[in-house]
């Protein structure tokens, strides 16, 4: 990943001793997503996000981020996605993107809210929360039956973390992965944010054409918050796994849309909050 870690020099205590060295840390730089789309007026484009992002996958976290807000709903809604304005001065990333949809694609612009029902500490309610994605016409995961066994699930975080190129570098990302049945990670993405993190992997999976993952798992390094939860929802998957603990809301809409939710994931221990069904001996 291009651009993720920075060299810093520090001093470091240990054992009653300071000595110099150089240390890396996480590039967090800000991405403006600009959303391109045609009106009864003709083209127009609009700055949707700013986001403080881990350079990297740019263009699966612009994509991610519209799936995830229900602004597109497959890979063919996109014409073209394209970095745009001069690289920041310090670091030469880009950090605009522009995303082109096709022009038969209706953007309804009430959706370019964001916030306006996706993050748990937006001071919307729950059931607000829970309408709003019944509104746009997410699906339970009922019909869907896919299982993971026990042993196998137990095995994804490790191999999440041995996946975290940068985070052995700096420790400070969080990471996502979506994996199979049969625990093989099939897209890995490192961020600053949870959300971006998913998002990467969310546009990943979309841009490859494998949306809706309804036989994939989403794995996660840190809790599982609504906002998570609504990603998977979102891009179909049947599970949700954080190494920590889950949020009330996050059970809630995992038990309103029948996704399975594994939370405190460490080796053999987990609990399931929701969707048990879907565990295996």
């Amino acid at each position: 990943m291009a651009g993720s870690s920075y060299a810093v020099d520090i001093s470091k205590f240990a054992g009653g001793r300071q000595a110099d060295k150089r240390d890396e840390v996480a590039v967090e730089e800000p991405l403006e997503i600009r959303l391109a789309f045609s009106t009864p007026d003709g083209r127009a484009t609009r700055s949707i996000s700013i986001t403080m992002r881990t350079p990297g996958d740019d263009e699966e976290l612009a994509a991610g981020f519209l799936c995830s807000e229900s602004i597109i709903h497959g890979r063919d809604d996109i014409a073209a996605i394209e970095t745009c304005g001069p690289p920041a001065p310090d670091s030469g990333n880009h950090n605009v993107i522009r995303v082109e949809l096709g022009p038969d694609v209706a953007v309804d612009l009430g959706r370019l809210q964001r916030h306006f029902y996706t993050t748990s500490s937006c001071g919307v309610c729950g059931k607000t929360s829970l309408d709003a994605l019944r509104a746009i016409g997410a699906a339970p995961q009922s019909h869907n039956v896919i299982e993971f066994q026990r042993n196998v699930l137990a095995r994804v975080p490790q191999s999440l973390r041995d996946a975290q190129s940068t985070f052995d570098r700096t420790g400070g990302l969080h990471a996502a992965a979506a994996f199979t049945a049969a625990g093989e990670l099939v897209v890995t993405r490192e961020d600053v944010g949870r959300h971006n993190a998913v998002d990467k992997v969310v546009g990943a999976l979309l841009l490859e054409g494998r949306l809706p993952a309804h036989d994939l798992g989403l794995m996660v390094s840190g809790r599982a918050s609504f906002e998570l939860m609504q990603k998977a929802l979102v891009a179909g998957m049947p599970l949700l796994a954080a190494v920590s603990a889950p949020s009330s809301l996050a059970v809630q809409l995992a038990r309103e849309f029948d996704i399975t939710l594994v939370g405190f994931l460490r080796g053999d221990n987990f609990n399931v909050y929701a969707g048990a069904q879907r565990i295996t001996a």
